[in-house]
């Protein structure tokens, strides 16, 4: 890459500027191949196509387009004849690569299995993050993962050399992690099966969370189907300073929008205060836009993202810079809506409890959990996670770690780490990050989810014990950390968790507090510090990726059948031709179909194909709610079911638990036409209501061949 820049300035030097200058440029461009990774040699960036594909729609909409259509736009599978219009149409789309955590690839990678194509037709990897409890230590949790879900690694392992898949092995660290420091890259388009792909965004990339199905499809070479995202614009103006951090801009833009907010929208990043945000900051931001329900959020290209990309020992940055004007929004972009920010006004925040939402400067908390009756009493800190665990968040905490240990104070707390990734962990220890948190009182976990999906084997408190903890990470749902139902989990910056670690109380503002010394001595923590990026660079630590071999097309995939947690699949039956009549409200029996009626936001939070597989294996065949989380609906449809929506919310009133209801209008099921519920009442008395749904012609194609897997292999015949 250096020579290739170094010749094309020479000849740009030599021509002058105009049309030879910029068609000479193009011809050297074209000949610079640069790899997607350093594990896929072969597979090269291809901003040419993206450049191609975003001037054909821009001449069809005649306007100037926002970073996230250029990007979202330059995927399209035909972008001549694909109608485009924000929130309404489905986009056909051709990710770049697919990444796949262990609980979510195992569903994924048996219906690959079950499509019977040899090999998948985009990059794609598998990483294992989610599966590994954190209960004494990093090396002894890891050590026990290994032995508990030996059947599940070695299902994976086999299964990703058989369909080349790269395969990241338990200790790796966490999937966002990994995806920001080897495969996201300006302008690349992924997709993940978790719910906080979206980190990618931190590096320009529009990186989206989906179910296992969606990942299929991707893998199979099939155009992927998104409803064409609106775009939320955040303007960021002024610089962080002091305690404020990236997690605080998203703190505060959760308080704003709500759990719901962002839903249907790519969160689309801009403004003159980008450039105060590290790339990982940009990061941390992004992964918690799921917390708001955004399809993803991206920022644009800048310096930052060109340090880090160079930091991590990838050649993409000279190439971007090429084509920074791709990586940008256009000039004059129009936004669905419109959020200001001025950083320079930010204050540190903390969310929660029970709710990501709940937003709460740092400096009031205390006032507010006495006014609630939350416990002010901090039983655990917990740093890291997919989120908040990059080289400069360690530094930043670790530096307010080491004023405590100067003083001879020690966490009041207790206090967890959790490193993002292998080449983290590695790096922290190098650099002494580590020993300081050891020191202060803390515990290093193995590189994984952990504690942040419930992976927490905690035994501090007994369930139903009111208490509180304070957590760098993304949820705080009832019970997703420690499935205590009494537990108040609080979100923010991993300096805050650090500073009320120390503290042990909720009701502690660093920025104006005092802690008390053994010796007696009164004193402030100074605003945390931590550099970007490690002056010696990074530390690999182990090599834990496993190649997929050139050709697996002999091995075998290794499954126990008599495993209790893996079994090859069967597939669904098909529609039969009719209306459903005469369903059970939620209740299971011989053969009989049944129907779920639900609330609000049905399947926030679920990725995972076992909550749409496993109503459809037992016999459901209807979800109705009043909305539905996207990757939920998603997941629905692709199992066969029927995810509907009341048009008027107010019938979901109506439902009584031993109703019967039939669907009619599945003989005319057609885009946009409303379908028509016969609600019978054990009194006798019927009601008939009206369904929504968003089906497509090629979703309906999944619903009467049973399944979208079932449509695939028919169409391989």
């Amino acid at each position: 890459m250096a020579t290739y820049c170094l010749t094309v300035a020479r000849l740009q030097l030599a021509l002058g500027q105009g049309a030879r200058r910029l068609h000479v440029s193009a011809a050297y461009r074209a000949k610079a191949k640069v790899a997607m990774s350093r594990f896929e040699p072969t597979s090269f960036v291809n901003y040419e196509n993206l450049q191609s594909n975003v001037d054909i729609v821009r001449k069809r909409l005649n306007r100037p387009l926002t970073l996230s259509e250029k990007i979202v736009y330059g995927h399209l599978d035909d972008p001549h004849n694909q109608e485009i219009d924000r929130g309404r149409t489905y986009l056909r789309l051709r990710p770049d690569r697919v990444a796949m955590q262990d609980a979510t690839a195992q569903m994924a990678m048996l219906q690959f299995i079950s499509s019977g194509l040899p090999k998948v037709a985009v990059p794609s990897t598998i990483h294992c993050d989610h599966l590994i409890e954190a209960q004494i230590g990093g090396a002894q949790d890891l050590a026990r993962a290994k032995d508990v879900n030996q059947e599940v690694y070695n299902f994976l392992s086999s299964a990703g050399a058989k369909y080349g898949v790269g395969f990241w092995k338990p200790g790796s660290g966490i999937i966002h992690q990994i995806i920001l420091e080897n495969y996201a890259y300006p302008g690349v388009m992924l997709i993940g099966t978790d719910s906080h792909t979206p980190n990618g965004g931190g590096l320009g990339a529009i990186c989206i969370g989906v179910g296992g199905a969606d990942a299929v499809d991707v893998m199979a070479g099939i155009p992927w189907e998104l409803k064409c995202p609106k775009v939320i614009g955040v303007k960021l103006t002024g610089s962080l300073s002091g305690w404020t951090s990236p997690k605080d801009v998203i703190l505060k833009v959760a308080g704003i929008l709500t759990v719901k907010g962002g839903t249907g929208a790519i969160v689309e990043y801009h403004g003159p205060g980008v450039d105060s945000i590290s790339c990982t900051g940009m990061a941390t931001i992004c992964n918690m836009g799921a917390e708001i329900g955004a399809t993803t959020s991206v920022f644009p290209y800048n310096h930052r993202m060109r340090t880090y990309l160079e930091k991590t020992g990838r050649e993409i940055a000279a190439l971007a810079d090429e084509y920074s004007d791709l990586l940008v929004p256009d000039e004059g972009c129009e936004y669905d809506q419109i959020i200001e920010l001025n950083l320079d006004e930010l204050k540190p925040h903390i969310n929660g409890p029970f709710t990501p939402d709940l937003a709460h400067p740092v400096s009031k908390v205390g006032a507010v959990a006495e006014k609630n009756g939350w416990p002010l009493d901090v039983k655990v800190g917990l740093i890291g996670s997919c989120t908040n665990s990059s080289y400069e968040d360690m530094g930043r905490a670790a530096s307010l770690a080491k004023q405590a240990l100067d003083k001879g104070l020690k966490c009041k707390a207790q206090f967890t780490v959790t490193p993002g990734s292998e080449q983290i962990r590695a790096t922290i220890e190098r650099d002494g990050y580590a020993k300081t948190f050891r020191d202060v009182g803390g515990v290093v976990l193995a590189n994984a989810c952990g504690p942040c999906i419930g992976q927490w084997d905690r035994r501090d408190v007994k369930k139903g014990e009111k208490n509180t903890i304070v957590t760098s990470f993304n949820r705080n749902f009832t019970a997703r950390n420690d499935a205590n139902p009494a537990t108040h989990a609080f979100v923010t910056s991993p300096e805050i968790v650090t500073a009320l670690a120390i503290a042990g109380t909720l009701n502690f503002n660093p920025e104006t507090d005092y802690l008390t010394a053994p010796n007696g001595e009164k004193f402030k923590l100074e605003p945390p510090t931590g550099d970007e990026l490690p002056s010696k660079d990074f530390d690999p630590g182990q090599d834990t990726y496993q190649h997929p071999p050139a050709d697996g097309t002999s091995l075998k995939v290794d499954v126990n059948p008599q495993s209790n947690r893996l079994q090859l699949l069967e597939p669904f039956d098909k529609w039969s031709g009719n209306d459903l009549e005469d369903m059970q409200v939620l209740i299971k029996a011989n053969g009989v179909s049944w129907v779920v009626v639900g609330d609000d936001n049905y399947g926030e939070g679920s990725s995972r194909e076992h909550a749409a597989l496993e109503p459809r294996h037992l016999g459901g065949r209807a979800i109705i709610v009043k909305s539905f989380a996207r990757i939920h609906e998603t997941n629905l449809k692709k199992q066969g079911l029927l995810p509907l929506t009341f048009s008027n919310s107010s019938d979901y009133d109506k439902i009584r638990p031993d109703d019967k209801i039939s669907i009619r209008g599945l003989k005319t099921f057609t885009p946009g036409k409303p379908l028509t519920a016969v609600v019978k009442h054990s009194d006798g008395t019927e009601e008939t209501l009206e369904l929504n749904h968003s089906f497509n012609e090629t979703q309906i194609e999944w619903f009467r061949a049973g399944s979208a897997l079932n449509r695939m292999k028919s169409l391989q015949h």
